[in-house]
C-alpha cells in the first residue's frame, strides 16, 4: 500500500490555504446554515449545496485554464474509489427496491420480532452490526446489508427511523475500526510499523467502553419500544432467504458486489419459482430501486471532485502544515495533533482510509519525535477518522444510509450514542494515558 501523496507545494500562505478550503466553508453555509435558517434538513438538497462549493472552488483556482480546473475536478470524480461506490449504490438500490417488493424486508423483520423479546430487538441489531461489520471490515456492505431492516423495524413499532439507523451506522463504523481485515486498520498498522494485534488491543480499550455505553443506552430505549408485526409480514419463511443469503455471505467476507449480486439473484429466484412473479415486475421494482438512489450517486461525484480541487489547490497540505508547525509540545499534544489532524484531513477527503495514508508519514515523525508509543498513534490515527467519518453528512457511508432510508443526512447526528461516546473516549485515552 503506498503513501497518498497531497498536492500543493509546501510553504502555502495563511491566505493561499484558507482560500483553498473556502468550498467546503461554502458549503457549510449552503447546507448546514441555510438548514438551521429554515429550520429543515429536508429543504435544501445535498447536491445544490456541492454544485455551488464545486462553482466557488472552480473560481478560485487559479494558475490553469478552465478546462484543466473541470480536468482535475473530473479526476476526483472518475476515482476508481468512487465508481467502485457507484457499483454499490446501483446494486444496493436494486437489491432493496426488489427484496421491499417481493416481501422480504416486512418477513425478515416479523421473523425478528417473533424471534426476539422487545427489549432485545434494539441491542440485538447493534450486535449484529458490530459481528457482521468486524467479519467482513467494512461498513458499506454492513450498512447495505442492515439498512433497509432497520427501516422496517422503525416502521413496525412506528419507531424513529434515524434512530434505528443510527444503530446500524454506529455498529458498522464499531466493526470496521477493529476489524483485521478493515481498510483503514491495514493503513494505520502500516503507517506506523506496528502488528495489527497490538493495534488491535490498543484500539479495544477505546472502541469497546463506548459500545458498552451505546449497548446500555439501547437496553433502555428497548425496554420503552415497542413493537407490531408488519402487514404481509405473515407470508412464507421462504422470503427470508435473501437477507439470510446477504447477512451470511458478508459475514464469510465475500465481495460487497458478489454479496449484493447473490441478493439479487435469491429475490428473483423465490419471486419467479415459489410467487409465480413476471421478470418485467422484478425489473421494474429494482429499476425503482436504482433510480432511488440517482441523488446519491450525484453528491458523491460532486463531492469527490469537489475534494479534488481542494487538494489541488494546496488545503490539505495546508492543514498539515498548521498542524505540524504548532504542535504542543509532549506526548499528549503530539496525540492531539495526530487527531486532529486526521479528523481535519477526512473532513476535505470524505475517505477515512485516504486520510489515514495522507498523514501517516508525518504522524509517525510527530509521535517518534514526542514519545508516543506508534501502537497509541495507530489506535488514534484509525478511531479519530472514524469518528469524523461518522458524522459528516457527505461521507459514504452515511450518504448511503441517508438514501436507504429516505431520512436527511444530518439527521443521524443526535442518535450517534456509540460515536459521542468514541470520541469521550479519545479524549480519556489520550488525557490518562501519555503514551
Amino acid at each position: 500500500m503506498t503513501e497518498y501523496k497531497p498536492e500543493g507545494n509546501k510553504g502555502i500562505s495563511h491566505s493561499h490555504g484558507l482560500l483553498a478550503l473556502s468550498p467546503i466553508v461554502v458549503f457549510l453555509l449552503m447546507y448546514v446554515a441555510v438548514s438551521l435558517a429554515i429550520g429543515d434538513f429536508y429543504k435544501m438538497p445535498l447536491s445544490i449545496a456541492f454544485i455551488v462549493a464545486a462553482a466557488w472552488a472552480m473560481v478560485t483556482t487559479t494558475g490553469v485554464k478552465l478546462q484543466e480546473r473541470i480536468n482535475i475536478f473530473s479526476q476526483g470524480a472518475a476515482n476508481a474509489n468512487i465508481i467502485y461506490m457507484i457499483w454499490i449504490f446501483i446494486l444496493a438500490g436494486a437489491f432493496s427496491g426488489l427484496a421491499k417488493g417481493i416481501g422480504a424486508v416486512d418477513a425478515t423483520v416479523n421473523l425478528t420480532l417473533n424471534s426476539l423479546p422487545q427489549w432485545f430487538v434494539l441491542p440485538g441489531l447493534f450486535l449484529v452490526t458490530c459481528f457482521i461489520s468486524m467479519s467482513i471490515g467494512t461498513s458499506v456492505g454492513t450498512i447495505v446489508a442492515l439498512t433497509p431492516f432497520a427501516c422496517q423495524l422503525a416502521e413496525a413499532g412506528d419507531g424513529n427511523v434515524a434512530f434505528y439507523v443510527s444503530v446500524v451506522l454506529s455498529g458498522s463504523f464499531f466493526g470496521d475500526n477493529l476489524s483485521f481485515i478493515s481498510d483503514t486498520t491495514i493503513a494505520a498498522t502500516r503507517s506506523q510499523g506496528v502488528k495489527m494485534s497490538d493495534k488491535f488491543r490498543t484500539n479495544l480499550r477505546i472502541a469497546l467502553p463506548a459500545a458498552l455505553i451505546a449497548l446500555a443506552v439501547y437496553f433502555v430505549q428497548g425496554e420503552s419500544s415497542t413493537m407490531a408485526t408488519v402487514p404481509g409480514g405473515d407470508r412464507t419463511w421462504w422470503l427470508v432467504l435473501p437477507y439470510l443469503v446477504v447477512i451470511a455471505t458478508a459475514a464469510l467476507g465475500v465481495n460487497v458486489l458478489v454479496v449484493l449480486s447473490l441478493g439479487i439473484l435469491c429475490c428473483m429466484t423465490i419471486a419467479f419459482f415459489l410467487q409465480g412473479d413476471a421478470i418485467m415486475t422484478m425489473c421494474t421494482l429494482m429499476g425503482s430501486g436504482i433510480t432511488g438512489m440517482s441523488d446519491l450517486i450525484i453528491v458523491t461525484l460532486l463531492a469527490a471532485g469537489l475534494l479534488k480541487l481542494i487538494s489541488h489547490n494546496g488545503g490539505i497540505t495546508y492543514i498539515i502544515e498548521q498542524l505540524t508547525n504548532h504542535v504542543v509540545r509532549g506526548s499528549r499534544g503530539a496525540q492531539v495533533c495526530v487527531s486532529v489532524l486526521v479528523g481535519l484531513v477526512n473532513v476535505c477527503t470524505a475517505n477515512n482510509t485516504i486520510a489515514i495514508l495522507t498523514v501517516g508519514e508525518i504522524s509517525r515523525k510527530i509521535s517518534s519525535e514526542f514519545g508516543v508509543e506508534p501502537r497509541k498513534t495507530a489506535s488514534l490515527l484509525d478511531t479519530s477518522a472514524c469518528v469524523v467519518q461518522c458524522m459528516i453528512p457527505y461521507g459514504a457511508q452515511v450518504l448511503l444510509a441517508a438514501s436507504l432510508s429516505q431520512v436527511a443526512p444530518v439527521a443521524f447526528l443526535p442518535y450517534l450514542y456509540y460515536t459521542w461516546a468514541l470520541t469521550a473516549m479519545i479524549i480519556l485515552s489520550i488525557v490518562i494515558k501519555r503514551r
